[in-house]
């Protein structure tokens, strides 16, 4: 009897319309310390480690950090901190945690992100991201997703094209968030 085959599983991570494999990692720092991550691409690092440091210790890195906006971040004390053009500069991506999907705060902090502080960036959604909240997160203009494991990420795929109409203005218009999904 043959050894069954056995397959990779199936990257959850969207991008421009392509599952790809997850290239980060969340940097967790021992409580009561001050240590950043090694100096290597893929540490995602919550705002709070990111304030607690000197902006130069950032700048000085070869490989820059994601960031990490967790619910409950006051994302002035993120632009008190640094501006939008050193965010552009040593930030990889930010990325937006839903710890569950009734949790609507990563859809308000997206918002705020793009029209009020400007970010151009990379904006991934990720956590307890499903296939039902595709489009709606596109629509606030993240175009990155981690989609939640369980979940078939070729369904959530196809989820970005399911409504081509939409009365609620947002971040994008309706045809760049249908060119997120693959092409038909």
């Amino acid at each position: 009897m043959s050894e069954p085959i056995v397959l990779p599983p199936t990257p959850h991570l969207i991008i421009e319309g392509k599952l790809v494999e997850n290239d980060l990692r969340r940097f967790e720092p021992e409580p009561d310390t001050h240590a950043t991550p090694d100096d290597e691409a893929g540490w995602l690092v919550p705002v709070s480690v990111w304030v607690a440091h000197p902006l130069d210790d950032w700048k000085q890195r070869r490989h820059p950090v994601a960031l990490l906006v967790e619910p409950h971040t006051e994302l002035e004390s993120l632009f008190e901190h640094s501006s939008l053009s050193d965010l552009q500069a040593h930030v990889s991506l930010i990325a937006v945690d839903f710890p569950a999907y009734t949790d609507g705060r990563g859809y308000s902090l997206a918002q705020l992100l793009r029209q009020q502080y400007g970010w151009t960036g990379e904006l991934r959604a990720v956590g307890d991201v499903m296939i039902d909240t595709m489009h709606y997160l596109a629509r606030c203009g993240f175009d990155s997703f981690l989609v939640k494991p369980g979940h078939n990420p070729q369904a959530a795929l196809a989820a970005l094209a399911t409504f081509t109409l939409a009365y609620q203005k947002s971040y994008r218009h309706s045809a760049q968030v249908a060119s997120l999904a693959p092409a038909a």
